[in-house]
């Protein structure tokens, strides 16, 4: 096999949790990590499977795991998944394997996995782990031509755009996880034949479906990370919702761009998924 690819990709495994087998988002061979809890309970980590939670901490409590594995299943009994994170990919990779074997059809553990599965319509989910930081990067083109356009339609692709990655940090504080209500913003507009800005909620509020990267292990600073290592900084992948108030971004974005048009809100799916688990859908960059 390839490296890092192992029993847990075979497409032919299936789990006695039998939501996992069919058309379902979270099959065995996914197991994304979350932070969930229950009514009165505390958050703690989760791995999804079908439609229910493994409960990584009552996991940990148990003697199905050792070694390595055991070390993540604890890292992440944590309110937040930064712990287990920043063990980095191999205590997280023996997990996932261990949680595999535990949730296969043929596994002769189920009596005891089965109490510690709670069912995902009996659970509150939440922000999978503290941001310090995050930065947002313009990166599809046909996206920044078209929103380029907007505000440059004679101009709409600056001519760094092509030789330097183009992002902005936001606001840490305001990711919320999915299902977060929206609340619209208020800030300056300035319509094109008015003398001065109109202060009030924003009239062209819109999302981007993105990619966000969870990054795990960091770096000193003023220490790069050579671009055949980075893979092994990055945790994981999620959907990410980047909330934005166009007509105030069009008064306020020029000459540092995005502010307070950008900074209100971004929604994050509440489960990574781990490049552990997206390992066979690796290709080489052309």
């Amino acid at each position: 096999m390839p490296p890092h690819i192992d029993e847990t990709h075979d497409r032919q495994r299936l789990s006695w949790v039998e939501s996992a087998n069919a058309d379902s988002d979270f099959p065995i061979q996914n197991l994304p990590l979350g932070i969930f809890s229950r009514f009165g309970e505390a958050p703690r980590g989760g791995m999804a499977i079908g439609d229910a939670i493994l409960d990584l901490a009552a996991l940990a409590r148990s003697d199905l795991l050792s070694g390595e594995a055991l070390a993540a299943a604890e890292a992440a009994s944590a309110p937040t998944l930064n712990a287990v994170l920043a063990l980095g990919a191999a205590p997280r990779r023996a997990m996932r394997r261990a949680v595999s074997a535990l949730l296969a059809q043929d596994s002769q553990e189920r009596a005891r996995i089965e109490p510690l599965l709670v069912p995902v319509a009996d659970a509150t989910m939440h922000l999978p782990a503290h941001i310090g930081d995050y930065t947002d990067f313009y990166v599809g083109i046909h996206h920044a031509t078209t929103v380029g356009s907007l505000f440059r339609p004679d101009n709409p692709l600056l001519p760094n755009y092509k030789h330097v990655p183009i992002g902005y940090h936001g606001r840490a504080s305001t990711v919320r996880p999915s299902g977060t209500p929206v609340i619209r913003p208020l800030g300056q507009t300035k319509a094109p034949d008015a003398q001065e800005p109109a202060f009030g909620p924003a009239a062209k509020l819109d999302y981007e479906l993105e990619l966000g990267v969870w990054l795990a292990t960091g770096n000193a600073q003023g220490s790069p990370i050579p671009i055949g290592e980075a893979q092994d900084h990055i945790a994981g992948l999620t959907l990410l919702n980047d909330w934005s108030a166009r007509d105030v971004q069009a008064w306020e974005y020029q000459p540092l761009g995005p502010f307070l048009a950008k900074n209100f809100l971004t929604t994050v799916s509440p489960w990574l998924v781990t490049m552990e688990a997206l390992a066979p859908f690796r290709q080489a960059q052309p």
